[in-house]
C-alpha cells in the first residue's frame, strides 16, 4: 500500500507522524476527552452533593454510571464499528457525546445527572476502542504505529489521571456544570479532525456479521445489578427485598449472558477466548488495577475535600505524584519485564499496588506525605500491571482477534472502575455517613471518618492483591513490552 497524504479524505495512510498530524491529533484529543470525563467530576462530588442535595450513594452513581455504560458497551461499539464502519461510528459517538455535554445546563436533580452521565458513557464507549483501532490504519510502517499508539496511551492516562487536577483549576472560576460544557467544543474539534483526516472504511474491510444487541443488554444488566445491589444494601437493609432481588436478578443475568454467547453465532465475546489462561489472567489483573485506581481516585477526593477541608484545587493538586508517576514509569515497567517476565514483574506490581492500599489505610491519619508516598508506590504498581497485562492479553490472541482483545482489556478496565467506585461509596455510606453534611465537619465526623477509610482501603488491598495476584499467576515468562500487531 503506498504510502501518500496528498490529499487528506482519501489517503490510505501517512509516511510520517508529521505529515499525520491532523488525524492522530484528532484522534488523541478524541481519546484524551473520553478518558479525562471519567475522573474530572470527582473533584466536584462535594459541590454537586451540595447543590443537587445528593448522598454518597448518589454521588456515587454519577461517577459509576459513566463507567457501566462505557464498560458494558465496548464490545458491541466494537461489534457495531466493524459492521458500520469505524470511522462512521467515530463520528456519531463525538457527535453525541458533544450534544449531551451542552445539556448539562438543563440539569437540576442528582438523578438528572446521572442520566446525563449514562448517556455520555454510551457516546464514549463509541469512541474508545475505535480512537486506538483507526490509529493503527493511519500508518503502514509498524515503528510508526508503535509511536502512535505510544502517544495514544500517555495522552489517554494522562487524561484519565489530570482529570481532578482540570476540574479543581476550573472549579476556582467557573460553577461544576461547566466541567462538562467544555467537552462539546473539544469534541467538534475533534470531529472536524476525523472528518479531515481519517479516510473512511472500504466495503471489503467491513464485516456482515450480525449485532450482539442480546449480549449488551444481559451484560449491562448484570453488572448495573451487581453494583446497585451493594448501594441497596446499604439504602435499604442487606436482607431487603430490594437487595437479594438485585442480587438474584444480577445472577440470573450472568447465567443467560454466558448461555447466550454460548449459543449465539456472532457473540459479542466469545467466551472460547478465556480457555487460554493468559487470557483469562491478563483480563482478570486489569480488572484488580481499575479497581485500584478508582477507588483511590474516589476516596481520596472525598478525604482531601472533607476530611482536611481543602478547596477542589488544593485537592486536584495533590494528585501530582500520581500524574507524574504515571509519565515517568514507563523505564521501571521496561525494566521489569527484561529482568523478570511478565509472571514475575506482574507479582511485583500486584504487590506493590497491595502495599500501597495498606499503606493507605495507616496513612490517613498521618497526614498528606504517606499519602502521597503510596500514591507514587500505588502509580507504578498500576503501570507495570496494566501494561503488563494489555501486551499478554493481545499477543495469546489469534491472529484475527486481536480487536477483541483490545475491547476486553478496556472492558475489564471499566468493569473494575464500577467496581472500585461502588465499594468505598459504599463502604463510606455504611461505615460513616450516607449523607454528606456542608460546611466544615466536625472533629468527630473526622474521627469517623478515618476509621471508616482505615476499613475500607484495608478490605481494597486484600481484593486487588488477591484479584490482581491470581490474575498475575496465569500469565507467561515472556518479556515482550510492545504489542504485536
Amino acid at each position: 500500500m503506498e504510502a501518500v497524504a496528498p490529499t487528506r479524505a482519501v489517503a490510505r495512510t501517512y509516511p510520517s507522524l508529521r505529515a499525520a498530524w491532523i488525524p492522530l491529533a484528532a484522534l488523541c484529543l478524541a481519546f484524551f476527552v473520553e478518558m479525562v470525563d471519567n475522573t474530572l467530576l470527582t473533584i466536584a462530588l462535594p459541590t454537586i452533593g451540595r447543590d443537587l442535595g445528593s448522598n454518597t450513594t448518589g454521588l456515587q452513581w454519577v461517577t459509576g454510571i459513566y463507567s457501566l455504560t462505557f464498560g458494558g458497551l465496548l464490545l458491541t461499539a466494537g461489534s457495531m464499528a466493524d459492521r458500520l464502519g469505524r470511522r462512521r461510528v467515530l463520528l456519531v459517538g463525538l457527535a453525541v457525546f458533544g450534544v449531551a455535554s451542552l445539556a448539562v445546563v438543563a440539569v437540576r436533580s442528582a438523578g438528572e445527572l446521572i442520566g446525563l452521565r449514562a448517556v455520555l458513557g454510551v457516546a464514549a464507549a463509541a469512541m474508545a476502542p475505535i480512537t486506538n483501532s483507526l490509529v493503527f490504519r493511519l500508518f503502514e510502517d509498524q515503528a510508526l504505529r508503535m509511536r502512535a499508539m505510544t502517544l495514544m496511551i500517555v495522552v489517554g492516562m494522562s487524561g484519565f489521571i489530570l482529570g481532578p487536577l482540570l476540574g479543581g483549576t476550573a472549579l476556582v472560576h467557573v460553577s461544576w456544570e461547566w466541567l462538562l460544557v467544555v467537552n462539546a467544543p473539544i469534541a467538534l474539534v475533534a470531529w472536524i479532525g476525523v472528518r479531515l483526516g481519517v479516510p473512511a472504511d472500504r466495503p471489503e474491510d467491513l464485516t456482515d456479521d450480525a449485532l450482539d444487541l442480546i449480549g449488551a443488554v444481559l451484560s449491562i444488566a448484570t453488572i448495573g445489578l451487581g453494583c446497585y445491589a451493594l448501594t441497596s444494601g446499604v439504602e435499604h437493609g442487606w436482607w431487603s427485598t430490594a437487595t437479594l432481588g438485585c442480587v438474584l436478578g444480577a445472577g440470573l443475568a450472568l447465567a443467560a449472558f454466558i448461555g447466550w454467547e454460548r449459543r449465539t453465532p456472532t457473540p459479542m465475546l466469545d467466551l472460547g477466548v478465556f480457555s487460554n489462561g493468559t487470557v483469562r489472567g491478563a483480563a482478570l489483573a486489569q480488572v484488580g488495577t481499575a479497581i485500584a485506581m478508582a477507588s483511590v481516585m474516589f476516596g481520596l477526593i472525598l478525604h482531601f475535600q472533607y476530611a482536611y477541608g481543602w478547596s477542589p484545587l488544593r485537592a486536584g493538586l495533590a494528585n501530582l505524584p500520581m500524574i507524574l508517576t504515571m509519565v515517568l514509569a514507563t523505564p521501571i515497567t521496561e525494566l521489569l519485564v527484561k529482568r523478570l517476565g511478565h509472571r514475575v514483574a506482574c507479582l511485583v506490581g500486584a504487590a506493590l499496588m497491595t502495599g500501597a492500599l495498606a499503606g493507605l489505610a495507616w496513612g490517613v491519619e498521618h497526614g498528606y506525605a504517606p499519602i502521597a508516598v503510596a500514591m507514587v508506590v500505588m502509580t507504578i504498581g498500576l503501570r507495570t500491571v496494566m501494561t503488563i497485562c494489555a501486551v499478554a492479553l493481545v499477543e495469546a490472541m489469534p491472529e484475527n482477534r486481536t480487536s477483541i482483545g483490545t475491547a476486553l482489556n478496556d472492558t475489564a478496565q471499566e468493569v473494575g472502575s464500577s467496581v472500585g467506585t461502588a465499594v468505598v461509596g459504599t463502604l463510606i455510606a455504611a461505615l460513616v455517613t450516607a449523607t454528606l453534611p456542608s460546611g466544615v465537619w466536625s472533629s468527630a465526623l473526622v474521627a469517623s471518618f478515618f476509621a471508616g477509610e482505615r476499613i475500607t482501603y484495608a478490605v481494597l488491598a486484600v481484593l486487588v492483591g488477591v484479584i490482581s495476584g491470581w490474575g498475575a499467576l496465569t500469565l507467561t515468562d515472556s518479556r515482550v513490552t510492545e504489542e504485536p500487531h
